[in-house]
């Protein structure tokens, strides 16, 4: 069969990745919140050498209490245990856009240490920039002994299903010492032995301005890092290869680049918030033009973890979702002879009251990347962001991601034609109000790219 140049041209970079060996009976996805939940626990109490919880955040409410008194007592259950857990250092110190303030995360875990003083355990916080408007820590993977648990989702109520509402992602287990060793190797190297990085175990925190310089070498530095592992995969096998980005032109962005451009038949692309970058709308444009079906699942502004019902208090916040559904409304009608023709497929998640959080993306069924990766602006540019990309050529796991894409799946419906998106004059008065104040000083696209 004839591969055109351009195809060869994406395709070499991802080939030569350096790869690590997998067994499919070392895959695991979960499919739901509250078994991420179960398993989670059940895999901190089961611990016996190591743990690193990493994510945005770990919240001060019940399940984030659920998990750090976890930890707690696995570190007092087995004493040589070492439990770290990484987050972000500005996000930790404040409450959730857009509500008033309360205590923070950082007094929840200065708390929590004062119950256990004879207990070790790292709280890590990790400042990516000076301001957290311009860069957090995005990174995704926790390593519990020689297994990674990959997921978008940070520790509360909704990302683990502990309430009454849940915020779905993606959940999934690896078990492999070379990866878990790679990434906890980062961790260490990169991340807790900087100066920048904070103890958040300790009630007084530095200023901005008194780690500044140890911020921006921080940021030069994870700008140039990658994982460190010796290459045990040929293209010919089941294998994993962990990828961390920093800044525009950093190594992530090039593969998912790449990955896109490299689909032979069908891709498909998840996000949270339709924003996506220049580049991949280029790429998405250029696939569909060559005849390749491309499927976006992105959630309902309904289902937007910034959304406000009508029936409350209304803040600037809540107008983020309205902006993303008209850059999807207006990628739509861009292009609509695509959908007519059924090679481009648009679903919006929407399930009760609940939100929708999923990243990732699946090419021609042998290569799958699961990321934390928004696929936005933010992401591309501020943030540190990491994946894991799957080579499948084989097909091992062909049954797991089918069943994880049927469930995603469950709750959506296709948008067949861009007037079934609610046009913005319709938009509740408050929202109406916000965007075209928005629009008339010109900062609608700022905010954008930064939130």
């Amino acid at each position: 069969m004839h591969i055109p140049f351009l195809k060869l041209d994406h395709y070499k970079p991802i080939n030569e990745l350096p790869k690590i060996a997998l067994h499919a009976n070392d895959y695991q996805i979960l499919l739901s919140a509250e078994a991420y939940r179960t398993t989670l626990l059940d895999m901190i109490r089961q611990a016996k050498n190591r743990i690193y919880l990493i994510g945005l955040y770990l919240e001060r409410d019940e399940a984030g209490q659920e998990i750090l008194k976890a930890l707690y007592q696995a570190k007092k259950a087995n004493p040589a245990l070492k439990v770290n857990v990484i987050v972000d250092w500005h996000r930790a110190q404040r409450g959730r856009i857009g509500e008033g303030k309360a205590q923070t995360n950082a007094n929840f875990y200065v708390d929590m240490k004062s119950q256990y003083p004879d207990l070790d355990i790292g709280i890590y916080g990790v400042p990516i920039n000076r301001r957290e408007v311009l860069g957090v820590l995005h990174l995704k993977g926790s390593i519990i002994d020689d297994s990674v648990i990959y997921t978008g989702a940070s520790i509360n109520n909704v990302y683990l299903h502990q309430l009454d509402k849940y915020r779905y992602d993606r959940y999934h287990i690896i078990k492999n010492a070379t990866l878990a060793d790679s990434m906890v190797n980062l961790v260490e190297e990169q991340l807790i032995a900087s100066h920048a990085t904070q103890n958040l175990n300790q009630p007084q925190q530095p200023s901005r301005k008194a780690i500044k310089p140890d911020i921006k070498l921080l940021r030069q530095q994870l700008s140039q890092t990658t994982y460190q592992f010796a290459p045990s995969a040929t293209n010919n096998e089941l294998a994993v290869t962990p990828i961390i980005g920093l800044g525009k032109r950093n190594l992530l962005n090039q593969t998912i680049h790449h990955l896109i451009n490299s689909t032979q038949n069908k891709v498909v692309l998840c996000t949270p918030y339709f924003n996506l970058p220049n580049i991949l709308i280029k790429d998405i444009i250029r696939l569909l033009k060559k005849g390749k079906q491309v499927e976006i699942i992105v959630g309902d502004k309904t289902a937007n973890d910034f959304f406000i019902p009508e029936d409350e208090p209304f803040n600037f916040i809540g107008g983020l979702p309205y902006l993303y559904e008209i850059n999807l409304r207006k990628f739509i009608t861009r292009l609509q002879t695509y959908v007519d023709k059924g090679l481009l497929t648009v679903r919006l998640w929407k399930h009760a009251n609940n939100s929708y959080h999923l990243k990732g993306i699946w090419v021609d069924n042998d290569w799958i990347m699961i990321t934390g990766n928004n696929l936005n602006p933010r992401a591309w540019n501020l943030d540190l962001e990491s994946a894991i990309l799957i080579h499948d050529p084989k097909y091992e796991l062909t049954g797991k991601f089918t069943q994880e894409l049927s469930t995603i799946r469950e709750h959506t419906f296709v948008i067949t034609h861009y007037q079934q998106i609610q046009a913005s004059q319709f938009y509740p008065k408050p929202v109406h109000k916000l965007i075209k104040h928005l629009r008339r000083i010109k900062i609608d696209k700022i905010i954008k790219n930064l939130l």
